[in-house]
């Protein structure tokens, strides 16, 4: 994430040249997002708002097996972060289009010749899923691991 790319509050743009499909991604983030935002100080040496140089975060592999020591899961797997907030979404009711928007998917209502039609960015619906979203972690009482840092 770098701070260009949050310029257009409360949105988070992601050029299509950082996607995995290379579209853009506008993600409408709700306010626990940007309290979390808030809290992280821009360093001048470094247009990225996590990781220890100006290359932004780059160290998974280290950071993963600190934070398995700590929080004692079975084996899981960073892309399980993505599956579980769909998965979750999809348990408060959002439809599996909208959750397809969040993740910058292209498929079912978007792909082929549904896309050419369905020019829609779902802008206000990826807003109340990922706001559902945001409640139901709070409402989880997510605990943050003191030590780790970005």
């Amino acid at each position: 994430m770098t701070w260009d790319e949050l310029e257009q509050r409360p949105l988070w743009i992601i050029p299509k040249h950082r996607t995995k499909n290379g579209r853009e991604l506008v993600l409408p983030l709700p306010p626990l997002t940007w309290d979390i935002i808030d809290q992280v100080k821009q360093r001048s040496f470094s247009k990225h708002l996590f990781g220890r140089t100006g290359q932004g975060f780059n160290g998974w592999h280290k950071a993963k097996l600190r934070f398995d020591s700590r929080c004692q899961i079975a084996h899981w797997t960073l892309h399980d972060l993505r599956r579980t907030a769909a998965t979750g979404m999809a348990e408060l009711g959002v439809q599996p289009h909208i959750i397809e928007a969040v993740l910058n998917h292209v498929s079912g209502h978007k792909a082929g010749v549904a896309g050419v039609y369905n020019r829609a960015t779902y802008a206000g619906e990826k807003r109340t899923a990922l706001g559902l979203w945001a409640d139901h972690i709070t409402e989880r009482k997510i605990i943050p691991f003191a030590g780790i840092s970005a």
